[in-house]
């Protein structure tokens, strides 16, 4: 089995704080299955199940083995593919057994989808073209639909902001009432309230109605 060559790059001030036990471990894949490749079974096991967003070892458990089944290349479990998938898990950070099963499908349908993108690129007839084609635009639209449900989820789950004070400039319309946000969306318990209108005073209008009859009434 191939693997990727490793990659240096620059160190940054975050990345100094880090020690290599607060790393997500690798995972070593064999003819009988797959281990958690650390020198403490249980702090790598827990350090796995804080990378896949999940609160136990059963879950943990779970996810990992469909992991390692959805990154199969060439009829077996694919090392390099693997640690991507774990690592697209971790930064994206599920926080829960929802989020952690939906991500799971984020990243499989995204390795999947650059499976169908290698194959189109290498398609020697029409047949192979139009399949490979088919799957990809599938899997390519299934993927902005999966962002769109974590995205939902999550702003269901944030704390409602209520804002008492609002400043309104000239020209704009005022909201009375408390204002409650999720996420970008903004409602009010009450309609907006009109900008004020400029008032004449009453002795003024009336003035002028005197005089406009006075030329009437001489007539």
């Amino acid at each position: 089995m191939t693997t990727a060559p490793d990659i240096t790059v620059p160190t940054t001030a975050a990345a100094t704080d880090q020690t290599p036990a607060a790393t997500t471990p690798r995972i070593k894949l064999s003819p009988r299955g797959y281990a958690i490749d650390h020198p403490d079974p249980k702090l790598g096991e827990a350090l796995m199940a804080n990378a896949l967003g999940v609160a136990d070892r059963d879950a943990m458990e779970g996810i990992l083995r469909q992991l390692v089944k959805a990154s199969v290349s060439g009829g077996k479990a694919c090392k390099v593919n693997l640690a991507f998938m774990i690592s697209m898990v971790k930064s994206i950070g599920p926080r829960d057994s929802v989020e952690a099963m939906l991500v799971a499908q984020m990243v499989s349908v995204h390795v999947m989808a650059m499976r169908c993108a290698h194959h189109l690129a290498h398609a020697d007839d029409l047949a192979q073209h139009d399949s490979a084609a088919r799957a990809l635009g599938r899997l390519t639209r299934t993927f902005p639909a999966q962002i769109d449900a974590l995205t939902r989820y999550r702003s269901q789950r944030e704390p409602a902001i209520t804002v008492q004070n609002v400043k309104v400039e000239d020209g704009g319309n005022a909201i009375v009432g408390n204002v409650t946000q999720h996420a970008s969306v903004i409602v009010s318990d009450k309609p907006p309230a009109p900008a004020a209108r400029a008032l004449r005073p009453t002795g003024s209008r009336r003035r002028r109605d005197c005089a406009d009859a006075r030329p009437d009434a001489q007539a």
